[in-house]
């Protein structure tokens, strides 16, 4: 699992790249990070502009969006926010047709 604990928070304000030393050191220049499990800020002539994560970050954090979704569904469901139907009758409500 991604190591999301305070001090791994706070290392993730000096992992700070340029493209330019990406383009110049390529991955090399993104490992030290990733080996600590961290993601790598690439900025763009001074503009934070990518963020790079191990894929094991990128699967915790689909992890988290799926079941934050299925949460907000369970509410919605709860408090009668949902329609019963199918397809074609889901279709017509959204398209007005």
């Amino acid at each position: 699992m991604y190591n999301t604990n305070d001090n791994t928070i706070n290392n993730t304000m000096n992992n700070f790249i340029t493209a330019n030393d990406l383009k110049t050191k390529g991955v090399s220049a993104i490992e030290p990070f990733a080996k600590k499990g961290l993601e790598t800020v690439i900025t763009v002539r001074g503009i934070d502009t990518y963020v790079v994560l191990t894929t094991q970050a990128f699967n915790h954090l689909r992890e988290c969006e799926l079941t934050a979704a299925l949460i907000e569904s369970e509410r919605d469901i709860k408090k009668g926010k949902s329609h019963k139907g199918s397809i074609e009758e889901h279709l017509k409500r959204i398209t007005n047709g």
